[in-house]
């Protein structure tokens, strides 16, 4: 019941923050964005509680970070960069909690289709960036890297858990590629909405996965 009422609050609170940012509302941005967060992490804690591992730590302190870099981000754009390393952190944690227990083997082929990615994403933001050329880089290596081990942790456990984790990382994935393109290039129709509506799911996924992956440990 608990988890359900999270969740229900966090639809809520990620609804009210998509409406202020449809009708530029800055007030309630600055309250429902991190509220929505505030959800995700209380419903992660819950589980964390029952479950008692390294992989439900790990991700609590990647959902920590992720709400620092959101806070960074609705802040003046010269504060863009802490917002970036923010998420870059959290972004490693999830990669310590998908590779837990686990060694990570860069023959396998799988890598090969994020390198790719990786490549082509930033050829197409490189001209535009300016500055942030190489931080830009390393985001985009290690949030790669963490959907590939994500990829490679479900593969190799196949249990629900780690397949919510693995689909959490490519919504990640996607919705912080749509944020660069409004950013950097230009903005895209409906741009804006699709980045927070796949960012809420990404996190509310990986949150999740605490539970169930701990099923398959």
């Amino acid at each position: 019941m608990t988890t359900k009422i999270l969740t229900t609050l966090t639809l809520i609170f990620a609804f009210f923050h998509l409406r202020a940012e449809v009708i530029r509302i800055p007030g309630q941005i600055y309250i429902f964005k991190p509220l929505t967060m505030l959800m995700i992490i209380s419903m992660a804690v819950y589980y964390a509680k029952k479950q008692r591992h390294v992989y439900s730590r790990l991700i609590i302190l990647g959902l920590f970070f992720s709400l620092a870099g959101d806070i960074f981000l609705m802040l003046p754009y010269h504060l863009f960069l802490f917002g970036l390393l923010a998420f870059l952190t959290g972004h490693i944690w999830y990669i310590l909690a998908f590779i837990n227990g686990r060694s990570i083997n860069f023959m396998r082929r799988s890598l090969f289709f994020f390198i790719i990615y990786g490549i082509v994403i930033y050829l197409i933001l490189f001209p535009d960036v300016g500055k942030l050329k190489l931080p830009v880089l390393m985001y985009i290596l290690v949030i790669l890297m963490m959907g590939w081990q994500a990829f490679e942790r479900w593969q190799e456990k196949r249990q629900i858990g780690e397949l919510q984790a693995f689909c959490g990382a490519l919504f990640f994935i996607f919705s912080d590629t749509v944020l660069a393109i409004n950013r950097f290039i230009e903005p895209i129709t409906g741009g804006r909405g699709l980045n927070l509506s796949t960012y809420f799911l990404a996190q509310w996924l990986i949150a999740r996965s605490i539970y169930l992956a701990s099923i398959s440990q």
